[in-house]
């Protein structure tokens, strides 16, 4: 049962957090064994508290996501301020859509919202070429940030952005509309995008999602064409070359195809 939770990280979160909860509890019938000694008693908000930081430790120890670390602390933190709150019931239906329409992809890519920097734009650049036109997808593209950069700088590029989260997807073509940018953005899984249309492929995904990226890459890109991955590797299949400029959040990472 292990295993199998282990290839999918939202079942292994909801195991880590029964984990934490028996942890939690274990700790607090021993604080009420122990309650003469009145240091290690246990108020329900430390509980709450203790939880959140433990099941942020068991993530952290079955390797999941960075992400997933700071959502598990959070996780029991939030559900105690909201039961206390009192808050109508309502909302938390409008923030459970908010959340399945910007982040439910997640659950089954393995791939969160990373957006990247804009120092990490501006190496980008150096890899584009000036003289011509071309072709450049960014395969989860976010809110658009990166093709509306470049989209201004180059005027004979065409850019599309692929982005699975509804949500997400529109507030980029939002963007896109209210700067009269020419950059295309579509709700798409880029698994169903056929590569060999453009010269650049530029992708921020996660480490679970670089071994089928390279796959597919490698029988479906052009020769010549560039594939970059911001901060996360290929497993096996080192870089061509690797930028890590000032200023940047994370590496560049650049195959010749």
């Amino acid at each position: 049962m292990l295993s199998s939770c282990c290839r999918i990280p939202a079942l292994l979160a909801l195991l880590v957090q029964c984990l934490a909860l028996l942890t939690v509890m274990l700790l607090w019938q021993i604080g009420t064994y122990l309650a003469f000694y009145p240091s290690l008693s246990m108020t329900l908000g430390a509980a709450v508290i203790m939880q959140g930081s433990i099941a942020a430790l068991y993530s952290r120890w079955f390797k999941l996501a960075p992400w997933w670390w700071l959502f598990q602390c959070l996780l029991p933190i939030a559900l105690f301020a909201t039961l206390t709150l009192h808050l109508p019931a309502y909302l938390y239906l409008a923030g459970f859509i908010l959340l399945l329409l910007g982040y439910s992809p997640a659950f089954r890519t393995q791939v969160p919202y990373f957006p990247s920097s804009r120092a990490t734009w501006q190496s980008l650049r150096l890899y584009l070429p000036a003289d011509r036109r071309f072709k450049l997808i960014d395969i989860g593209s976010g809110t658009g940030g990166l093709l509306l950069n470049l989209a201004a700088h180059y005027p004979d590029g065409e850019f599309l952005g692929v982005e699975l989260a509804p949500l997400i997807c529109l507030v980029s073509r939002l963007r896109a509309r209210m700067r009269r940018s020419r950059a295309n953005f579509v709700h798409a899984d880029y698994r169903d995008v056929d590569f060999s249309r453009y010269d650049v492929v530029f992708a921020y995904l996660s480490p679970a999602a670089m071994p089928a990226l390279w796959q597919k890459a490698r029988h479906e890109m052009r020769p010549g064409a560039l594939l970059l991955s911001n901060e996360f590797e290929i497993p096996s299949q080192p870089a061509d070359a690797v930028i890590h400029e000032a200023g940047m959040r994370a590496p560049l990472f650049v195959w010749n195809m």
